[in-house]
């Protein structure tokens, strides 16, 4: 068996899906860096819990592109080979994304193409969809519009919240992200 690939979480909050990519111990990948546009995000903590190593820099006073050149270089630095998005709330540049193409997958609350963006759990909800769900997806220059590898249902049920709808989605969630994050990295 190859060994496991280098992979780089990039994180903008709490970690919930972080948590579930280390809980997996899956045999296809290591996360060998955490990063963060959030000097204080929760995930940071749960990162160096696991012992995995953290760079973090607020990305306000930096322009775009200058931002992810920094990110960029620390996972060059980490030789890192694989990124997965877990939360991370800001649109990369075009290099960015051009540089790691094919190598680099996102989770979104939604199935998609249905609901690209934010609030998604109010979009399913208002439009009487009988499912929402989440997607993992490559990451290309289009927001939330690469190929999509994978996905999971959860019906909507009578009464749904957008917050009742999110925890559940978030459960299919940290099934999903780990098997898809492992089939991506055994084809590199």
């Amino acid at each position: 068996m190859s060994a496991r690939k280098r992979v780089a979480v990039l994180i903008s909050g709490r970690g919930s899906n972080l948590k579930a990519l280390i809980e997996a111990k899956q045999d296809a990948y290591e996360i060998a860096l955490v990063v963060s546009n959030v000097e204080d995000a929760g995930g940071l903590a749960i990162a160096s819990a696991a012992g995995i190593a953290t760079f973090a820099l607020a990305h306000k006073g930096y322009a775009r592109a200058d931002f992810d050149d920094i990110v960029d270089e620390r996972l060059r630095m980490h030789e890192i080979e694989a990124v997965a998005l877990a939360g991370y709330m800001r649109i990369l540049s075009p290099t960015f994304v051009a540089r790691w193409e094919g190598r680099m997958i996102n989770i979104h609350p939604s199935l998609l193409p249905l609901y690209k963006g934010l609030h998604t759990h109010e979009r399913a909800i208002a439009a009487g969809d009988a499912q929402g769900g989440c997607s993992v997806h490559l990451v290309t220059a289009g927001l939330d519009e690469g190929p999509v590898l994978a996905q999971a249902a959860v019906p909507i049920l009578p009464g749904d919240t957008p917050d009742t709808l999110s925890a559940r989605v978030l459960v299919a969630e940290h099934r999903l992200y780990p098997r898809a994050l492992a089939d991506l990295v055994r084809t590199l």
